[in-house]
Order: C-alpha cells, then sequence, then structure tokens
C-alpha cells in the first residue's frame, strides 16, 4: 500500500475542479470541510478525510459510456453493469481517482468505493465521508437537520440512519436497489 502524505491540495483542488460542474464542485468542497469536522470530532485522519470528501464525486459527471468501458476493460463485475452512475461513480470512481490523481491510499479510495453503497465493515474514514456527504452544510432534504444531529452526537448512529432513510426513499421510488447496500443495511440496522 503506497501511503502519500504529501497531497499538494490547491493542486487537487484544481484538477477535481476541471472534471465537474460548479455546482458538483462546490458540493465536494462542502463534503471535504464536513469530513474535516466528523474526523476533528471522531480523532480521525483530517488530511485523508479532506482529501477524500474532495474527491468523492470526482468521477460523478463522467458519461455512462467512460463507466461502461472502464467495467468491461477492467474486468469489475459484470453486474455492475445493471446499475448506473448513482452506484458507478463510487465504485468505480476510485479507478479514475487512482489513475487520473495519483491518489493510490486503499483508505482513501476505499472511502470514495463506499460512498454510494456503504459497506458491512467501515473503517473510520468510510463512515466520516458517507456521512459529510449525506449531511453536508448544502443539504435541504427534509429531516437533515436531524440526520446531522444524530450524525454529530454517534457517528455509527448517523450511518443507521441514512441507510434507513436511503433505503425507504429508494423502495418508495421502486428503484432497484444495488444488492451492497441491503447487505450493509442488514449488518448496520437490521442486526443491530
Amino acid at each position: 500500500m503506497i501511503v502519500k502524505n504529501d497531497y499538494n491540495l490547491v493542486q487537487l483542488q484544481a484538477k477535481v475542479q476541471s472534471q465537474l460542474s460548479q455546482y458538483r464542485f462546490q458540493h465536494c468542497l462542502r463534503t471535504a470541510d464536513k469530513a474535516v469536522e466528523l474526523a476533528e470530532l471522531n480523532q480521525g485522519d483530517v488530511l485523508k478525510a479532506r482529501v477524500a470528501g474532495l474527491v468523492h464525486d470526482y468521477a460523478k459527471e463522467r458519461s455512462d459510456a467512460e463507466f461502461i468501458s472502464v467495467i468491461k476493460q477492467e474486468h469489475f463485475d459484470p453486474d455492475l453493469l445493471n446499475y448506473g452512475n448513482a452506484i458507478w461513480h463510487g465504485v468505480i470512481g476510485a479507478y479514475f481517482i487512482k489513475h487520473e490523481l495519483g491518489i493510490y491510499d486503499e483508505e482513501i479510495l476505499n472511502a470514495v468505493r463506499n460512498h454510494t453503497t456503504a459497506a458491512p465493515q467501515m473503517t473510520l474514514l468510510d463512515k466520516i465521508v458517507f456521512m459529510a456527504d449525506y449531511i453536508e452544510d448544502g443539504r435541504d432534504f427534509m429531516n437533515v437537520d436531524e440526520a446531522r444531529q444524530v450524525t454529530l452526537a454517534d457517528l455509527d448512529d448517523g450511518v443507521r440512519y441514512q441507510l434507513t432513510h436511503t433505503l425507504e426513499l429508494l423502495l418508495n421510488k421502486k428503484t432497484k436497489i444495488y444488492p451492497k447496500t441491503i447487505t450493509s443495511y442488514n449488518a448496520w440496522v437490521a442486526g443491530h
């Protein structure tokens, strides 16, 4: 595992900005800020939290064709082809981050991979990025203030909160649910 602690944040920010709309880039900046706040609150690695928060949506605005090409060429699970950007930008997004931004830290890459689906077992950084993305200051969905309060009081409870509410939303929309999201829900919510 290569751990790179000398991130040039200004350069990294410029590269991320070049790939995203202003709207999405601002969301990434707010997510990075919230990730730092959560890292400080939970004795996490502040630099890794900032980097992971900044890059978590790096691939969000890529074309479906780019994702499909990488899934096929890099031999990702072919079942991914049955899903879309909502899953791909995390799971496959880490590939673009590694190869285009030169971030090789598996802890950061896994936090990006898991920010769209969670995971049955999550590192502190995984949980920080998962929740920072959900509760960053620009979010205004119903009950976001409750989600923030729960998360700031207990990060694990925040993960459970988000999984419960995300699953409810997906069920209400009658949307296909990625299996790892269900597995994560079962581990975090149904198992507690």
